[in-house]
């Protein structure tokens, strides 16, 4: 790996990161109900994110009928896992949030492979079983906590397997379609769906104070999301594994500082088993080797 070719994405990681991992903490400080910080955190990234695809002079249309439906699908997984994710969030610790909100990436993962028809390696298969370990530590903490500890663990869980649905789609229409594109149109159908679901559970989508929901959108949405999407593909896949690593990290921190939420030495170990494991799992598997015929 040239350290000079790859030293801007690298530190566009970092950032990104680090902005996702605020997440759970701007969703606590809104002053709106969590499916309504949802809304806006799609529907205000919406213009900051047409503009700057005007500045760098790329298209913000669909190119396709067949692109519009897988969009609008993945729009769909995007906008239930925000929704879930958001009340998990109110429901158990930050830094658990954030390490089942990522739960998805897992599948994600054993989706590649399918695709890519490869054998997974045995790093692989001890990653998924760290994985597993990791998740039970985790959970068997948020027992011992009260069991409302648990439904918010299980709330995240569930959105980040939704939020693998939503990377699928997007996977599907990446070669199509510019990558900003689908970030804008994701959004913005997103937000179409979250909005009249604010509004059946009663919420009041109108903050008192707009300044949280728009860092919410910026942080996340843009610059996290963003800077997220720009890094993969120029970084190889352990080292975005790794620097992922900083997310429960950094939400661990905030919840500690601000919420007196310790983190236990039965988290740290379940933490640290599902983040190698999620190093593991973005290995780049061999290709078996074809068989000669008899």
């Amino acid at each position: 790996m040239d350290t000079r070719s790859t030293t801007i994405p690298f530190i566009a990681l970092l950032v990104g990161s680090t902005a996702l991992a605020f997440g759970p903490w701007l969703v606590r400080l809104a002053d709106v109900g969590e499916v309504s910080a949802a809304f806006w955190r799609l529907a205000l990234a919406v213009p900051m994110l047409v503009a700057i695809a005007l500045m760098l002079g790329k298209e913000v249309r669909l190119p396709s009928r067949k692109v519009v439906i897988i969009v609008i699908a993945a729009a769909f997984f995007f906008a239930a896992d925000l929704g879930l994710w958001h009340h998990g969030i109110m429901l158990t610790k930050m830094a658990n949030a954030v390490l089942f909100g990522n739960g998805g990436s897992f599948l994600f993962a054993l989706y590649g492979l399918w695709i890519a028809k490869v054998r997974p390696s045995m790093a692989q298969v001890f990653g998924l079983g760290l994985a597993v370990l990791g998740t039970v530590l985790l959970l068997s903490g948020s027992i011992e906590l009260g069991l409302e500890n648990l439904r918010g663990d299980v709330l995240a869980l569930i959105a980040g397997l939704l939020y693998a649905g939503y990377l699928i789609g997007v996977d599907r229409v990446r070669r199509a379609t510019e990558p900003l594109a689908v970030i804008i149109w994701a959004s913005a159908f997103g937000a179409a769906f979250l909005l009249p679901s604010a509004l059946m559970l009663g919420e009041n989508p109108i903050p008192g104070d707009w300044s949280i929901l728009f860092v919410l959108a910026l942080s996340s949405q843009v610059i996290g999301q963003g800077l997220l999407v720009y890094a993969i593909g120029r970084l190889p896949p352990l080292v975005v594994g790794v620097v992922l690593l900083s997310q429960p990290v950094v939400a661990g921190t905030i919840g500690w500082i601000f919420y007196d939420e310790v983190f236990t030495l039965t988290d740290w170990v379940g933490a640290i088993a599902v983040a190698t494991a999620l190093v593991l799992v973005r290995l780049r598997p061999r290709v078996a080797k074809p068989t000669l015929a008899a």
